[in-house]
């Protein structure tokens, strides 16, 4: 279990360094539009009309490829006030809770995010903006992240049983 654990937190690290990348070919995106945009190059070529729609859709990529990662890392939006305040088993246990409902609604989301993803394959449907491209592209990403998310709440959910009984120290807002 711990090897396949490592090798899934290097899997997460790629994830993450391609939503670095994303971000690095949005952020020269945009500026090439904007540069278009006020410098004429060619009179035909006023910016890039498919830019906002690509960034929107690297926008959406890049919370799904980190999103997994983040959990792992322990940097993921947490209350943990009342952990603290707590008695130590107490808030151990009110860990376990929330990771079990984490895991439940990720694996609810992969669920649901999957028939969306089949359901427009199978219907051939099409977003048609500027760029027309098959809609089941973008969807698809949205399972497999909840999927990486939730195998990510079952290794927090092992790490908390083998560890100390108390409370989650990573993201810790209170003294």
């Amino acid at each position: 279990m711990p090897r396949f654990e490592a090798a899934f937190g290097r899997v997460l690290d790629a994830l993450a360094l391609a939503a670095c990348a994303l971000i690095l070919g949005m952020t020269l995106m945009i500026c090439a539009d904007v540069f278009l945009r006020n410098v004429r190059i060619m009179p035909s070529m006023v910016g890039l009309a498919w830019s906002n729609e690509i960034s929107e859709a690297m926008l959406f990529l890049i919370t799904m490829l980190t999103a997994p990662w983040l959990l792992r890392q322990g940097q993921h939006i947490r209350v943990d006030i009342l952990l603290r305040a707590v008695p130590k088993r107490l808030g151990w246990g009110f860990e376990w809770i929330a990771d079990a409902l984490g895991l439940v609604c990720c694996a609810v989301m992969a669920w649901y995010g999957a028939r969306a993803a089949l359901a427009s394959f199978n219907a051939g449907s099409m977003s048609i903006k500027t760029l027309v491209t098959p809609e089941w592209w973008l969807l698809a990403a949205l399972p497999l992240a909840f999927l990486a998310l939730a195998i990510e709440m079952l290794f927090r959910m092992r790490r908390l049983y083998l560890g100390e009984r108390a409370p989650r120290n990573d993201a810790v807002s209170t003294g």
